[in-house]
């Protein structure tokens, strides 16, 4: 992709910094604004929980009510992306994840723990891949898919990068000094590289009053009473209440297989070296996927992908309830694909199907419905391996399964 066409430059005049400029920019940041909030507790959990005198249970229950209300906040900051731009937004969301960082570090009980990781979900509602995939919209409009690839390729790094610096940060100076680290990194780092890094272009208006809908559907036909109108804007929420329970399907699965893999490898035979070797293999598998989805971007539409991608874990689930623990390495790596071919179709797939036009505030109704999923994943799925053992990957097949059908009777919505 070469530089954007018809962006403004914010500073009055200057170029538009080129695809690989915004892509390294937001890939970097990206990359921090995960490291510093969703793969925190992985490393942070017991030695919070230690120093707090709770339970670790306590604390991953804080970052769940960091999700939720990321999901009840995502449709505000993909509104606030629509008609203001995406740099502001993000700029935001560096300030506010920095002071819930820093909130967290002062942390005594468990009041100033949940208020930390209170304001931390705030800044994930307006500062993880839904407002990165947004501003790249804002910026690309139709041409993006490209791009929002790129980024979740630099990204796909953050718990590699994010889990040892923050595990060496806290073995040499604690949890509370990690804390305080990757707040000083978002605005050192990441809040000058996406004011001064970023274009800004003016966000297109809604759809007027001339029958034109928005990316949500939500306009009204141009003619009352025209038959023809009422079925396109129908089939146009149709296919938003499909997506939503695509994605919202999706999410509830990484959020199980990301905290209850193990147990459910082990469930199916597999020793405890074996399962964490099964486990390691997940985010290569992500990368690969990416980079064959980057190379086919041109050739394969992302509802098509989309597809491929949500097959993948449900083969997989497959394999591991007839062959057990030996086909422990192949289910880790098709879900593995699932995570990272998925998480570039929420940014592409609702693009490709409604189009640029109010295409934040629909990504945020979207991802907040699959932050939610996400957020009650971890204990639900761990009460269905508790009670069925291995047989709870049905679940998680038969809901990928489910999306694979929703998304094989989706169309593209008629331009209106």
């Amino acid at each position: 992709m070469s530089a954007a066409d018809g962006a403004q430059d914010p500073a009055g005049g200057g170029p538009v910094p080129s695809s690989r400029a915004v892509v390294a920019t937001l890939g970097t940041t990206q990359t921090i604004a995960w490291a510093s909030s969703y793969y925190l507790p992985a490393v942070l959990a017991e030695p919070i929980a230690r120093d707090l005198g709770v339970a670790p249970g306590l604390v991953f229950a804080a970052f769940s009510v960091a999700l939720l209300v990321s999901g009840a906040l995502g449709p505000l900051a993909g509104r606030l992306i629509d008609r203001r731009g995406g740099r502001a937004v993000l700029c935001a969301s560096n300030l506010i994840l920095a002071a819930g960082l820093l909130l967290l570090a002062t942390a005594t009980g468990p009041v100033v723990l949940f208020a930390g990781w209170l304001v931390i979900g705030v800044g994930i509602a307006a500062g993880l891949y839904d407002a990165a995939f947004a501003t790249l919209v804002g910026i690309y409009r139709e041409r993006s898919r490209q791009a929002i690839t790129g980024i979740t390729l630099i990204a796909g790094f953050a718990s590699t990068i994010g889990w040892p610096v923050t595990a060496l940060i806290e073995d040499g100076q604690g949890w509370r000094m990690a804390c305080v680290f990757w707040a000083l990194v978002h605005l050192l780092v990441c809040l000058p590289a996406n004011r001064w890094l970023l274009p800004s272009p003016a966000p297109e208006a809604p759809a007027g009053a001339g029958g034109t809908a928005s990316a949500g559907g939500a306009a009204a036909p141009s003619a009352a009473g025209d038959a023809s109108d009422v079925v396109a804007l129908q089939q146009r929420r149709t296919t938003v209440l499909l997506l939503g329970f695509v994605f919202a399907a999706s999410a509830f699965v990484a959020g199980a297989m990301a905290t209850q893999m193990i147990r459910l490898l082990e469930a199916m035979g597999s020793t405890p070296a074996a399962a964490i070797f099964a486990g390691m293999l997940i985010g290569p598998a992500q990368v690969l996927a990416r980079v064959v989805e980057f190379a086919l971007a041109r050739r394969v539409t992302p509802l098509v992908s989309a597809r491929v991608a949500l097959s993948l874990h449900p083969a997989g689930a497959v394999a591991l309830t007839v062959f057990g623990a030996p086909a422990a390495v192949p289910f880790a790596m098709l879900h593995g694909a699932t995570n990272g071919l998925v998480t570039i179709a929420r940014g592409t797939l609702p693009l490709w199907l409604f189009g640029p036009v109010g295409y934040g505030t629909l990504l945020g109704r979207i991802g907040g419905l699959a932050r939610i999923a996400q957020a009650i994943a971890p204990f639900a799925f761990g009460l269905a391996v508790d009670g069925l053992g291995g047989a709870a990957v049905l679940i998680t097949g038969g809901l990928m399964t489910a999306a694979v059908l929703a998304l094989l009777v989706m169309r593209r919505p008629p331009s209106a």
